[in-house]
């Protein structure tokens, strides 16, 4: 059924926003008097064709991995005297300029309807109460402490969770301080703390922004009773089996789940024995822990998962907007994730971010399928950051791209004529080269995380 979910998901986000994409530029290329040839969605072999009344010919293609739109042009061959009016060179720089940002910006736009839409809808959210904090860690030096609610990081209100670990992702990388406002535990008192970052998880692979600071999120206590079991992980080759009672890791009690699931991560590719319960006999398991992760980022894996409890009701909120009230928060949000994209990427660049961090279509495809099985919200959520990132992507300033062609007619406008087609030659080679090695960088990176 998965991979049902990965196939549908991954069909429908590439169908959705390669189609809008493309339609920016179609839609602008028309009011701009440019006969439009094709519009594609796909590559490859044509499934389904047909025309409308302009001549323009529509094509969903085989290989649903992009589009384009291909418009009269005379570089691309010889047009029809009584057509050079409409061909896409002849237009000025201003609207060829205004044709080629359509993309992109039809991206951010669908983006901001998406994000308003679930705005609207609302969300169910759990309240930022810190459950633990790590002794030495650096949230203990800023003077955090259990039963806290975290209200705002650097200025920006948290409702819950999702919040507070987007305001602290803008953060890696970085050195400097993270202004903290807290609630104290039943009291409506709140006091300013500060972080204080040195390199904070500069190259981590996989960061972890809340746990890095030593912070543990308020839950409620899970049975270590197992419901779930990897097939390919330690807990399964060890015999364990589901309804198994865990009661101690090394001779340690276990009170709940989440003390086990801190034990396990501390300790990669190392041997444990385990104190098992089952159907009321006690015995003893010993089994090496597998190991998920790179470098710093390690972390052990036993392969098995608990129930998950009921939250209590005053540690969740319900966030909404009004229709007016969902406008402003989907632009906010739009704008925060075009902003931490455009600064992850710069990160990378700089060696701040690593590029581990990059994903590529197989990745694409398991959250699309993993975000589609969780229901309509979270697929719209997942729609909104991809049509974000794909317009971000596309603005960059590499020849190829919707950017490098928008930098090429700038400068062209600022000359007064275009670049030599030797010029632009070669930096269509620099650009092919360049997006085919992050698009290598991406797979590579999506192969290791199988």
């Amino acid at each position: 059924m998965s991979t049902l979910y990965m196939v549908f998901g991954l069909l429908v986000a590439l169908g959705v926003l390669v189609t809008f994409h493309e339609f920016g530029h179609f839609w602008v290329a028309r009011r701009c008097g440019v006969k439009v040839l094709r519009f594609s969605v796909g590559f490859g072999t044509p499934l389904l064709r047909w025309h409308d009344r302009q001549g323009t010919e529509f094509v969903i293609a085989a290989i649903p991995l992009g589009g384009y739109v291909k418009m009269l042009d005379e570089r691309e061959g010889e047009v029809p005297p009584e057509q050079l009016s409409q061909a896409f060179n002849r237009k000025s720089v201003r609207q060829r300029i205004a044709i080629v940002a359509a993309g992109p910006i039809a991206n951010f736009l669908l983006a901001l309807v998406f994000f308003w839409v679930l705005a609207m809808l609302g969300s169910q959210q759990v309240r930022p109460v810190i459950g633990a904090v790590e002794i030495g860690s650096l949230a203990a030096e800023a003077g955090l402490v259990a039963g806290q609610e975290i209200v705002a990081v650097d200025g920006e209100p948290t409702a819950g969770w999702a919040a507070v670990n987007l305001q602290l992702v803008r953060r890696l990388g970085e050195s400097g301080k993270v202004d903290l406002l807290v609630r104290e535990a039943d009291s409506s008192i709140e006091s300013p703390h500060q972080v204080v970052l040195r390199d904070w998880l500069k190259g981590v692979a996989e960061p972890d922004p809340i746990g890095s600071l030593g912070i543990r999120p308020w839950r409620p206590a899970v049975p270590a009773v197992l419901a779930e079991l990897d097939p390919e992980g330690p807990a399964q080759a060890a015999g364990l089996k589901i309804g198994d009672r865990l009661l101690a890791v090394d001779s340690v009690a276990l009170d709940d789940w989440q003390q086990l699931v801190d034990r396990v991560r501390q300790r990669p590719a190392e041997r444990v024995v385990l104190s098992v319960e089952r159907a009321g006999q006690r015995f003893e398991v010993s089994l090496t822990l597998a190991v998920r992760g790179e470098g710093k980022a390690r972390t052990g894996y036993l392969g098995a998962g608990v129930q998950g409890v009921e939250w209590p009701a005053e540690m969740l909120r319900e966030v909404s907007f009004g229709p007016l009230e969902a406008v402003g928060e989907g632009f906010s949000r739009t704008w925060t994730m075009s902003v931490l994209t455009l600064d992850s990427l710069k990160k990378m660049l700089f060696g701040e971010l690593s590029v581990k961090n990059l994903s590529g279509p197989i990745t694409i495809a398991k959250v699309a399928g993993a975000s589609a099985q969780s229901g309509v919200g979270d697929f719209l959520n997942f729609l909104a950051y991809l049509s974000i990132s794909l317009g971000v992507l596309n603005l960059l300033p590499i020849p190829v791209l919707d950017g490098g062609h928008l930098l090429f007619y700038l400068i062209e406008w600022v000359r007064g004529r275009p670049l030599s087609e030797r010029v632009q030659g070669w930096g269509m080679q620099i650009g092919i080269s360049l997006v085919v090695g992050l698009m290598l960088i991406a797979i590579v990176n999506d192969l290791s995380r199988l």
